[in-house]
């Protein structure tokens, strides 16, 4: 052979050898050794197979291995050469010695409640015990990192174990909550064991420790995702430039879940968007290859749960749950490519679940063949322990003495534990019922408020702006200076405007927010020959508070998650979420119920989020039309939230501001305008922003001397009180209820006894008779009414809160209005 044909040999074998490698890195993960009782068997895959020779089982070793890894799908050549030298490199040699006792820990606790409370649901982590070490391996990682702090969220399954092994909560307090003791000590309120939030040390191997927080879930699995990265965003801007790198969150998700819900893909959506970013996040599929008693082949339409990850340019580990050695450098993989890029990552932990969906749970109804496996397969402690060699007898003794102790001092505990500590910052907060003695002033001196607007208005010099908005911001400089009455948006403006220059940081974000749906908010200014942006309300003045307004993603539940969350951990900031529409909130139903409506009662946890939801009938049609204001009333309850509807500007200001100022921390729900948002009849002089205060109800004006008493909430009221000035001799009271709950009883029971010669109260509302606050409130109105005759004017109850016909709204308008005046 010529040297020249050498050459040309050799070049052709370095080809076939990078082919070959090209070839399992793409594709080797189809093939890999990756559940622990076989069921997941091999892809056959032609390109793998026909692979042949020294070079072909190298790259089989490293792909078709217990690790099978996705990366070939990322456009960034460099992130994907990343994970092909850390996949391609030798292992690091792990801690055995740790990552056993994690193993005999986990399965031993385990065992213990299982044996010492029989038929009580715990969520078993057999099968999955791996999870430890891969928790460990990924908080090790962090602790190198500099990591200060990691933000958990996670389901049932194996959560208990978390919070005892990860979290750093004493065992004792767990057993507590199985000894149930003392109810009394949560009263009515609470929540089951394993949805309990948590916080705690880990102590990393170098010593280094990082403070532990699982956040609080409900059953709706997926529902704490976005809440969780919230919370993380907010910690991390608490610590300014260092945060991405010093809090880190670390989602784990059920296999089914993952494979059925959306609000994880909604959640991982926002990673890379603007507002949104916590510098990736590492998510962990605890995949039992069941869901409740529901097989892979139903849960999903593709091999792995974690394949619609794959539309975002992101890594997929999978790994074999029963090789921890390979789950522990999985997770520093993993870790080490958080910090490195600053994108999420999705850990596939594969294994099985012991015994059925709960304890108490019959698996083998659903899938004998599988059961009859696990009732034959060892622990994986014990398979770790003959693969490396180690005398386990001594830990497992030790691990019970422990558990033994714990269980003896959980006896010994009289009150149920709150297995938290709450940070400082929620110090100057707090919940529970409504206290007069909380109420602020929210008024603000017009030679404060006159700048202020004046700077709202303003742009830098040689700014191009668009000749509407141009118009639009002279009209709030003659607002700002008096000489103009105040639309929503300019209170709005001014309300933030206010709390910035007071040092209260703002929030707000939403689907198209920064303009507004309704052309109303333009806080962000747009040159328009640049597009470069310019918002007025950051240069209002040096030592201002941070502002935050963003377009969020098209999503409600993460979104109003996320918001919730960022609320959880900065409490002293206003954090809005606002609806395009108030309907479109349903979108979110499992965040409001759970979370908003319920978390205070649940968990104790406070959140003063607001949720604007623009409410109006105007011959949209159905979808934008109602904001739901029946469903809120429906959660309402203990004061647990705040549900208000501002009829004018002034109104708007100062319920922004009693939000943001008021120790009491409770959600609240606001009925925004849409028509009325620029009607002169909402708007407001200045002088009213200067003065007064949020009415809870706005009296009617005249002398009480009315025999029939019109009482509503919102655009209605500017309606009916438009069609008072065309009857002049049949002029009935009419009184504004601004905010339905907590109801304002006193201030209500006042007005209606100013009215004396009243005969009868008539409750008015736009909505459909089974909708809106005509069954909350009219109760109500009876028992105050002292034996006066209580009525409603309403449209009939329908499935559907509005008409589709323009032309059949006005003819319903009129009627209600017709009907509201006895005519």
């Amino acid at each position: 052979m010529s040297r020249e044909q050498a050459i040309v040999e050799t070049a052709g074998s370095k080809e076939t050898q990078e082919r070959i490698w090209e070839t399992f890195r793409r594709w080797g993960y189809l093939q890999a050794n990756l559940d622990p009782l076989g069921d997941l068997e091999p892809v056959a895959m032609p390109e793998l197979d026909a692979a042949s020779g020294p070079e072909a089982d190298a790259a089989r070793r490293v792909y078709c291995g217990s690790i099978g890894a996705e990366f070939m799908h990322i456009p960034d050549r460099e992130k994907r050469q990343w994970v092909q030298e850390r996949m391609e490199s030798e292992a690091a040699e792990p801690d055995r010695a740790r990552i056993l006792d994690l193993l005999i820990r986990a399965e031993i606790f385990e065992q213990v409640l299982q044996t010492r409370y029989l038929g009580t649901k715990r969520y078993s982590l057999e099968g999955e015990a791996a999870l430890l070490p891969l928790l460990d391996s990924i908080l090790n990682a962090a602790a190198e990192q500099g990591a200060e702090k990691a933000m958990l969220a996670m389901s049932h399954r194996g959560r208990l174990n978390v919070m005892v092994h990860i979290v750093g909560r004493p065992a004792a307090e767990v057993f507590a909550r199985f000894e149930d003791v003392d109810p009394r000590s949560i009263l009515g309120g609470g929540d089951v064991k394993y949805h309990q939030g948590a916080t705690g040390d880990f102590r990393a191997a170098n010593g280094r420790e990082i403070g532990m927080h699982l956040v609080s879930n409900p059953s709706h699995l997926e529902a704490a995702d976005p809440v969780l990265i919230g919370r993380t965003r907010a910690k991390q801007m608490r610590r300014g430039e260092s945060g991405k790198r010093d809090v880190v969150a670390i989602t784990m998700h059920g296999d089914a879940a993952f494979a059925g819900q959306g609000i994880w893909a909604e959640t991982l959506n926002m990673s890379g968007v603007e507002g949104f970013t916590v510098g990736g996040s590492v998510h962990v599929i605890v995949n039992n290859l069941i869901g409740f008693t529901t097989v892979p082949r139903n849960s999903g339409s593709s091999r792995f749960s974690s394949d619609l990850a794959k539309r975002l340019p992101i890594p997929i580990f999978h790994v074999n749950a029963e090789d921890p050695d390979a789950v522990v450098r999985v997770g520093r993989i993993a870790l080490d490519y958080r910090y490195t890029f600053e994108t999420p990552v999705v850990i596939d932990l594969i294994g099985y679940r012991r015994h059925g969906h709960s304890e108490v749970d019959d698996p083998t109804i659903t899938q004998p063949l599988r059961y009859r496996k696990i009732e034959a397969h060892p622990p994986i402690w014990q398979i770790y322990a003959e693969k490396i060699g180690a005398d386990t007898l001594p830990m497992v003794e030790q691990a019970r003495r422990d558990l033994d102790a714990a269980q003896k001092e959980a006896r010994e505990i009289e009150k149920i534990p709150l297995m938290r500590r709450l940070p400082r910052y929620w110090g100057a907060f707090r919940g529970g019922r409504y206290d007069a003695s909380l109420e602020v002033a929210t008024a603000v001196a017009q030679e404060s408020l006159t700048p202020t607007g004046e700077a709202l208005a303003s742009y830098p010099e040689g700014f191009h702006i668009h000749p509407k908005v141009k118009k639009l911001l002279e009209q709030r400089i003659e607002m700002a200076r008096g000489q103009r009455a105040l639309d929503f948006g300019m209170a709005e403006a001014l309300a933030f405007g206010s709390l910035l220059k007071e040092g209260v940081p703002v929030r707000l974000s939403g689907q198209d927010s920064r303009r507004g749906t309704f052309n109303q908010r333009h806080a962000a200014l747009i040159d328009i020959e640049t597009e470069e942006e310019y918002v007025p309300l950051e240069h209002l003045a040096p030592d201002q508070a941070w502002c935050e307004i963003y377009n969020s993603p098209l999503s409600e539940a993460a979104v109003l998650g996320f918001e919730y969350g960022f609320s959880r951990d900065f409490p002293e900031a206003l954090v809005l979420w606002e609806a395009q529409f108030g309907d479109f909130a349903n979108g979110a139903q499992i965040i409001i119920d759970q979370f908003i409506a319920a978390g205070e009662d649940k968990w104790n946890l406070l959140s003063g989020v607001v949720m604007l939801l623009p409410h109006g009938y105007e011959g949209q049609g159905p979808e934008h039309s109602s904001g739901r204001i029946e469903r809120y009333l429906q959660l309402a309850a203990r004061d647990n939230i705040q549900i208000c509807q501002p009829s004018t500007a002034a109104q708007y200001f100062h319920l922004l501001r009693r939000q943001a100022l008021r120790a009491w921390r409770k959600p609240l729900v606001v009925f925004t305008p849409k028509s009325m948002l620029r009607n002169p009849a909402a708007s407001s002089p200045i002088s009213d922003l200067a003065a007064g205060a949020f009415q809870t109800v706005i009296p009617d004006s005249g002398d009480g001397s009315a025999e029939r008493v019109l009482l509503c909430t919102g655009k209605i009221g500017h309606e009916l009180t438009a069609e008072r000035k065309r009857h002049p001799d049949n002029a009935p009271a009419i009184v504004f209820v601004e905010q339905l709950y907590p109801f304002p009883e006193a201030a209500l029971a006042a007005e209606m006894d100013r009215h004396a010669n009243a005969r009868e109260f008539v409750w008015v509302q736009e909505e459909p008779g089974n909708m809106g606050a005509r069954d909350f409130v009219t109760p109500q109105l009876e028992r105050l009414a002292r034996g006066r005759v209580v009525l409603s004017v309403n449209r009939s109850a329908a499935a559907s809160p509005a008409t589709g016909s323009h032309k059949a709204h006005e003819m319903e308008q009129k009627t209600l209005l017709a009907l509201a005046f006895g005519t």
